[in-house]
């Protein structure tokens, strides 16, 4: 649904310029919303309808007064119009605010899309862009304040979000914020060349080192002797000499 509305300070009172904005006649003087509004006996006021023509439709349709608080705040709503892409709803809003030096006006244009024209809401957007400053310059020119002073246009834009997506800056989290990196996968150790398929290697664990004992780091660290200078005793003892047995 598209929404743009403009903010305009005119030089007259806001009495003057309310009683001016809502007769629904004197729309089609300035407001490009509206190409023609019938004659109608019937006091401005809420639930009011009016017959009115909407620019580029041949067709007569209602523009009916929904909301109406004097001297503050007024909206006009007309018929849903149906075409071949779908269906249009607009809604005029109008907001004045009392300043030292005249009136500041807020108005608010709404286009409620239906079916296929909600692909054209940029295009609807675009066309209120352009044509609502002009709007609110010649309602000056009507109410006799030629010099109004257009403060912003146009001040907030409403786009549905299947019909137009812009697409997202990138967002830079800080160190700080950033959520903790998952942990990394352990991979397991590569097969040993000739160890057999489908068997899982484990890594071989390193032997322990076992403390030495004190007898053993004395033994290395006393000087190795030197040969023995005697000649070295048998191991086993020399056999007794045999005595010849007598003959019988």
């Amino acid at each position: 649904m598209p929404e743009i509305s403009v903010d305009v300070h005119i030089n007259r009172s806001v009495t003057e310029v309310y009683d001016f904005l809502s007769d629904a006649r004197n729309l089609e003087l300035w407001f490009s919303g509206v190409h023609s509004v019938a004659e109608s006996a019937e006091p401005a006021g809420p639930g009011v309808a009016h017959v009115y023509r909407f620019p580029g439709r041949h067709r007569d349709q209602l523009l009916q007064c929904v909301a109406y608080v004097p001297g503050e705040h007024l909206v006009f709503r007309g018929d849903r119009m149906w075409n071949l892409l779908g269906a249009q709803t607009p809604m005029y809003s109008f907001t004045l605010s009392p300043r030292p030096r005249g009136t500041l006006l807020r108005l608010t244009v709404q286009s409620r899309l239906a079916g296929a024209l909600t692909l054209l809401a940029p295009v609807v957007a675009m066309a209120w862009r352009r044509d609502l400053p002009r709007d609110v310059r010649r309602l000056g020119e009507r109410l006799g304040a030629p010099h109004c002073h257009v403060i912003s246009a146009p001040r907030r834009v409403r786009l549905p979000i299947s019909a137009f997506t812009p697409a997202a800056a990138p967002t830079t989290v800080p160190p700080a914020l950033a959520p903790p990196a998952p942990p990394r996968p352990q991979l397991r150790p590569e097969p040993r060349s000739g160890a057999r398929p489908g068997l899982r290697s484990e890594p071989r664990s390193e032997p322990r080192s076992e403390p030495r004992s004190e007898a053993r780091s004395e033994a290395r660290l006393e000087p190795h002797p030197g040969p023995h200078p005697g000649p070295r005793p048998a191991s086993v003892p020399a056999a007794k000499e045999r005595t010849p047995r007598p003959a019988a």
